[in-house]
């Protein structure tokens, strides 16, 4: 089985979308033996500060006998006897306790303006496309935080938006992904406008080269309070997407956006999207999710992208 890690991962910061409390993400990640987890909230990163202390405090066991372990090899130094064997030892256990850290990967769900941040003038600006930013290192951390500062105070419009002006002014230190079907490849695919999401790709792997992701999901769901269309469409937009990857050397990623921690809390969550929206629980009408976003474990994950176990 191939090891998983979620990168597209919404809290209860996604305010009124997410259901998801950070405890039990990492707990549940930590549980299933993956080595990290992000957290991807929506144009904001109001969740940032819980999310690393909780991880620093679960790490604080490990943290504690990788510190003893480092002790006991240095002290080894000041010992004339040769000691190689107990070095060798240790080292051994050292590299063991470092394996057991768990990662918490900063990142925001952005909200990208289709023309610019300032733009305010038609219905388009009201809405952005969706774009994952993921911050590698402490550089990537201070941009992504000047970017989600800008969104507010230049480019708020119904929503914070970032652009492509400040995607590339900032670019240092971040991982970006091509998001759900909201985002602006996969909605340039459904429409139709495939030369124009070749070019985006073109864009982005120039700006971001090996830090720029295709993300695949995959929401098939049988259940009949749920939609349905979601499915069929990713299933469209996958196989374009990957056939862009191949064509233009960009990286292919698995997530599963999540909304939830476990399946059972799909019900609850489909009720704070009725609150979300403003509409009547029994609206046949009203938006719905597939009931699938809940935080897979590697085995699930395994299991629906089995077929192509590379983006995993």
């Amino acid at each position: 089985m191939h090891p998983f890690v979620h990168l597209h991962v919404h809290s209860q910061y996604s305010l009124l979308d997410g259901q998801a409390s950070i405890q039990q993400l990492v707990d549940k990640a930590m549980n299933d033996g993956m080595r990290a987890i992000a957290l991807t909230d929506h144009g904001a990163m109001y969740g940032i500060k819980e999310f690393l202390n909780y991880s620093n405090k679960k790490n604080g066991p490990h943290k504690a006998e990788i510190l003893k372990l480092r002790k006991e090899i240095d002290s080894l130094v000041n010992e004339g006897n040769d000691v190689s064997a107990r070095k060798e030892a240790l080292l051994q256990r050292l590299q063991e306790a470092e394996k057991k850290l768990f990662k918490p990967i900063v990142g925001c769900e952005c909200y990208l303006a289709r023309r610019d941040r300032f733009s305010q003038s038609d219905k388009i600006d009201g809405s952005g496309w969706h774009l994952v930013v993921l911050a590698k290192n402490l550089r990537g951390y201070k941009n992504l935080v000047k970017m989600v500062s800008k969104s507010w105070t230049e480019g708020f419009y119904y929503r914070p938006r970032i652009d492509k002006e400040l995607l590339e002014q900032h670019r240092e230190g971040l991982i970006v992904t091509s998001a759900c079907l909201g985002g602006e490849i996969s909605r340039k695919i459904d429409s139709g406008q495939i030369s124009d999401a070749e070019e985006a790709v073109q864009w982005y792997k120039r700006v971001f080269g090996d830090d720029y992701y295709l993300e695949l999901q995959r929401h098939k769901t049988n259940r009949p309070d749920a939609d349905q269309t979601t499915y069929p469409k990713q299933e469209r937009v996958n196989q374009e997407l990957i056939r862009i990857a191949r064509k233009y050397g960009v990286k292919l990623i698995a997530t599963n956006d999540v909304h939830f921690v476990n399946e059972e809390d799909a019900d609850a969550h489909d009720r704070l999207i009725c609150l979300s929206t403003g509409k009547d629980f029994d609206d046949p009408d009203r938006m719905r999710y597939t009931k699938q976003e809940w935080l897979k474990t590697t085995a699930e994950m395994n299991q629906i992208f089995a077929d192509i176990p590379e983006v995993l």
